[in-house]
């Protein structure tokens, strides 16, 4: 609005005691109370099961930086917290994201990515595909092909407001990090239709293009990290989703009415008046405040503004609208300095040159001013006496202004050449001191305060927008009056003189640059407001210190040269402002000073019966450049009433009086009365002298009557081109603003999909690494020595240890495993590989080294994720201790085995299921059985169970299990091949503790028959 173009936001939430407070920052709204989540899950239900409104949906957009964003936010958002949220992060369209994958490691919900044409549902959260732009319609989501090329596309406006129209009042935008500004045309659309927007605090953001540029709308109902997000968002969703009680006037309507009251309070708090300010912007300023304090009646919030002081203060500053940087519209600033470096090239060395920027916010356009200006002088070698006045009704940002600190994302709108030029870059970029010595910034008003004169630039951009037709009528003549002659005024690309076509002419209809035209003010005088004529009227009663000065020319000689030629009465030169410059014979009569303070200017000075007639007759003589008479003219003096002639001729003798124009007047003789009362002969009656006069009156009143209607038609038709050429203007700007702003977001839209894929990227490789750590890890502790190989069998990869098997080393990486020597006995790897991988078998053998070591080599095939052989693995595990394991068990069975078998007497040895494990010779020759027929057979079962002795199977089945052994025992027993038989039976079990086995030693001692 007014005098303010950049604006923190309304809301923000208290940083941590640790954290610096940012300058950009706010206090805390005292109104706005935060709920622990434990508490608002609690509360959540019941705005879901009133059934009134359904639940909200949350588009979230952002950019670079914001994985990172989504991380945090979604850590805080508990498992049911009623609404919805829609993910519009800028992704590479040829890149197939893992953004949901990665997300689901920090939220409770469900994380999908979008199909055309699915419901939302709430406790959902919703992904974009790449290269595609996300649209809602009744509560589905519609993917449409893009149509912009790359780059130039606006995904999270494009869903915002499609979000905005299909959810009104239920639809909640969170703009998080990224570069651009993409969202926030959005946001203001979510805003239009009393949804609520949240912004991520620039401070915590990775990068603060998007959240800055969404804060400087003033829209912002929040401003928070992400982490503080989720709660704020579920208590306002329970307390903004209860229903509005049917046939309740719109809220607008409400507040509308009570404006008058606000504005009393905001200008007994404040001393400025919004009065003459824009409704419908202020009703919505009002509104929004009143959302974020949950008050829904205007007349408690009078109350609230009453009991709170603080919160005036805030909205006084919501009311403050406008957005500023450096350069805004750089095809302005070259066009405005073009018409300065014509400006300049005509003052002298040492002029004081005088500019004011009222609304200068924190102070970037008035440094851009003084830059264009610093540049003048450079380019043609001239040094002027630069003062350049910053103004603004805000305190706080002129005290930034002051400062002359800029944070480093200046850079994007000021170029390197001008960053070296005139800042110095520390932490921040600091204005250099010649250039800061420029300026001087002070809080003024335009609507109250006295303005800046004797300007040669005013620079007002973006602040008349906000102000209502009236308070622009009264402040463009200010700008006029302000401005000296040919004074240049720099307007916003929104902005207009509207009707003041008079008062400014136009240097460039399209960047609204004009040119101030010197307009007599007639008895309308100088344009004041009323604090101008309390501040001036008993202060300026000296003689102005510009009076004119003695023209530099022979004046006497070309005064009477012309009035020899044609006149000899009395006359004035002045120049077409009005100015008096020469003044000859008596005058009086005519002119006089006019009260107040001094002014020489013809139409100030002028008598009454001359002071309406002598502009109109002078404008004539300016359009025609001829001389123009006015016959009859009758002006008071003296008490009385005389006729003159008045002309008006202008100066075309030299070159050094173009420009000029030399007023005659010219007294035209009334009858006189004969003595005694007696009339003349021939003379006529005082009633018919009258008549007369009066008839010439009337038509001279005809006559200029005449010339105001074809004056009129013409400024008519004059303004009706002016129109449709303003018109047609205003539609080829829009046209070139939107062409621009999408060439200027076209490269930082790439670059925001870089950054998003390798956030992406960088999650995966983060999971990458660590499985890759873990798996080396693995494999140095297991100790396997393993050779990766291609489909072409080249070395892709070994480990250390391969390099005890195979002579390997680094620089063998992509050589053929056929051209190194193996360390291996009788094998031939190249050829063992190629049949691995024609026959995609497994080959498994124990190999040994040159030296004697063994190892198990494993040849397999290797597949990727996709099932794709890609190559084979060799391993090589080393078996050498338990080769020699195996073969110390095996000596060992040998010799325990020619124990056995050098025992004369019958033996046997058993497991524990009494099968038969093994037997010496002397039992196959006594019992005639062999050992094909024996080994592995149930004891019982021998030789036709010929050892299916009752009192065997007592002594095998329950004496030994109780007593682990037995000895001596008899048995008598018949057998069919070599008859009876006394045996002594001794029996003992043994267990084997590494395997788990239980054998049964059973020895017999034959006593004969």
């Amino acid at each position: 609005m007014a005098e303010k173009k950049k604006m923190k936001t309304t809301t923000k939430k208290t940083a941590p005691a640790k954290k610096k407070p940012s300058p950009r920052k706010k206090p805390p709204s005292k109104a706005v109370k935060t709920t622990p989540v434990s508490k608002v899950e609690k509360t959540k239900a019941m705005d879901l099961t009133n059934g009134s409104s359904g639940f909200y949906i949350v588009g979230m957009g952002a950019s670079a930086g914001g994985l990172e964003a989504f991380e945090k936010f979604f850590q805080h958002v508990p498992k049911n917290p009623g609404v919805a949220f829609v993910l519009v992060p800028h992704l590479d369209p040829t890149h197939v994201s893992i953004m949901p994958d990665l997300l689901r490691k920090y939220s409770e919900m469900k994380v999908l990515a979008i199909k055309d044409g699915v419901t939302v549902e709430p406790n959902t959260v919703y992904v974009v595909p790449p290269n595609k732009d996300l649209g809602i319609l009744n509560g589905t989501l519609q993917l449409i092909d893009p149509v912009a090329v790359r780059g130039k596309r606006l995904p999270i406006d494009f869903f915002f407001n499609s979000l905005a129209q299909d959810q009104r009042d239920k639809a909640v935008c969170v703009v998080l990090s990224g570069t651009g500004t993409d969202g926030t045309k959005g946001l203001k659309a979510i805003k239009d239709e009393l949804g609520m927007a949240m912004v991520q605090d620039p401070d915590s953001a990775k990068y603060d293009g998007m959240p800055v540029s969404a804060v400087q709308t003033g829209l912002a109902d929040y401003i928070l990290p992400p982490e503080e997000m989720p709660e704020q968002l579920i208590k306002y969703t329970g307390y903004a989703g209860k229903k509005v009680t049917p046939g309740t006037p719109p809220v607008k309507e409400k507040i509308s009415d009570a404006l008058p009251k606000i504005f009393v309070l905001l200008r007994h708090q404040t001393g400025h008046d919004f009065s003459l300010y824009k409704k419908n912007t202020i009703c919505r300023r009002i509104e929004r405040r009143m959302n974020v304090h949950e008050i829904d009646k205007i007349t408690h919030y009078i109350r609230y503004l009453q009991e709170t002081p603080h919160e005036l203060d805030i909205l006084f500053k919501e009311l403050l609208i406008g957005v500023t940087n450096f350069f805004r519209d750089p095809e302005a600033f070259e066009i405005l300095k073009k018409a300065l470096l014509k400006q300049f090239a005509e003052k002298p060395h040492g002029y004081a040159f005088r500019a004011w920027v009222p609304g200068c916010a924190t102070g970037e356009e008035a440094y851009s001013v003084a830059i264009l200006l610093r540049e003048c002088m450079d380019e043609l070698k001239k040094n002027f006496d630069v003062q350049i006045f910053g103004t603004d009704i805000d305190s706080l940002a002129i005290d930034t202004a002051r400062a002359g600190i800029f944070p480093a994302s200046i850079a994007e709108d000021v170029t390197e050449t001008r960053l070296k030029r005139f800042f110095v870059k520390e932490e921040k970029y600091k204005v250099r001191k010649e250039l800061r010595e420029m300026l001087v910034f002070a809080p003024q008003s335009v609507i109250k305060d006295p303005p800046f004169t004797k300007l040669d630039l005013l620079c007002c951009r973006n602040m008349l927008i906000y102000m209502g037709a009236e308070l622009q009528k009264k402040i463009l003549p200010i700008f006029n009056y302000s401005l000296k002659p040919k004074g240049l005024l720099f307007l916003g690309s929104s902005e207009t003189i509207g009707g003041f076509t008079d008062l400014f002419k136009a240097v460039d209809q399209k960047w609204k640059i004009y040119q101030s035209t010197p307009v007599p003010y007639g008895a309308a005088g100088v344009p004041v407001i009323p604090a101008m004529t309390r501040k001036y009227e008993a202060r300026e009663i000296e003689a102005p210190k510009d009076l004119p000065k003695p023209l530099e020319l022979n004046m006497p000689q070309i005064v009477e040269k012309t009035l020899l030629a044609d006149y000899a009465p009395p006359c004035v030169i002045a120049d077409q402002q009005g100015k008096i410059l020469y003044l000859h014979g008596e005058t009086g009569k005519y002119l006089a000073p006019a009260s107040g303070r001094p002014r020489w200017n013809i139409f100030d000075m002028a008598r009454e019966g001359l002071k309406l007639q002598l502009p109109a007759v002078f404008r004539k003589a300016i359009s025609r450049k001829k001389s123009v008479m006015a016959e009859g003219l009758r002006i008071k003096f003296n008490g009385d009433s005389i006729t003159i002639n008045l002309t008006v001729k202008p100066m075309t003798e030299s070159k050094s009086s173009e420009g000029l124009l030399m007023v005659v007047f010219e007294d035209v003789p009334t009858p006189k009365k004969t003595p005694s009362g007696k009339k003349r002969s021939g003379s006529k009656k005082p009633s018919e002298i009258q008549v007369e006069v009066l008839e010439q009156e009337l038509q001279h009143t005809k006559e200029n009557l005449q010339t105001t209607i074809e004056e009129l038609e013409t400024s008519n038709e004059e303004l009706k081109s002016t129109n449709e050429e303003l018109q047609s203007t205003n539609e080829e700007l829009q046209s070139t603003n939107e062409e621009m702003e999408t060439s200027k977001e076209e490269l930082q839209s790439l670059n925001e999909e870089l950054i998003t894929v390798n956030s992406e990227l960088d999650g995966k490789i983060e999971e990458s690494t660590k499985s890759h750590d873990d798996m080396r890890n693995l494999m140095d502790s297991t100790d396997v020595a393993t050779i990766f190989l291609d489909t072409e069998l080249r070395i892709k990869g070994f480990t250390p240890t391969a390099t005890r098997v195979v002579n390997v080393i680094q620089t063998d990486m992509g050589r053929p495993i056929s051209h190194l020597s193996a360390n291996l006995k009788d094998v031939n790897l190249a050829e063992d590989a190629t049949e691995v991988l024609k026959t995609l078998a497994f080959k498994k053998t124990d190999l040994q080294t040159h030296e004697g070591h063994w190892y198990s080599m494993r040849i397999a095939p290797y597949r990727t994720i996709n099932n794709v052989i890609d190559g084979v693995v060799i391993t090589f595990v080393d078996v050498h201790d338990q080769k020699l394991a195996a073969e110390k068990i095996s000596e060992l069975k040998n010799y325990a085995q020619d124990i056995v078998d050098t025992v004369r007497e019958p033996l046997l040895v058993l497991n524990q299921d009494l099968r038969v494990q093994s037997a010496n010779g002397a039992f196959y020759n006594t019992f005639k059985v062999s050992p094909e027929k024996t080994e592995g057979e149930l004891i019982y079962n021998l030789g036709n169970h010929q050892w299916d002795i009752p009192k065997l199977r007592e002594l095998l089945e329950k004496i030994l299990p109780e007593k682990n052994s037995f000895e001596d025992y008899e048995v008598e027993h018949t057998f069919p091949k070599i008859g009876r038989k006394k045996m002594r039976l001794n029996a003992r079990k043994v267990v084997q503790k590494t395997e788990g086995i239980e054998l049964i030693l059973l020895a017999i001692e034959d006593k004969g028959r």
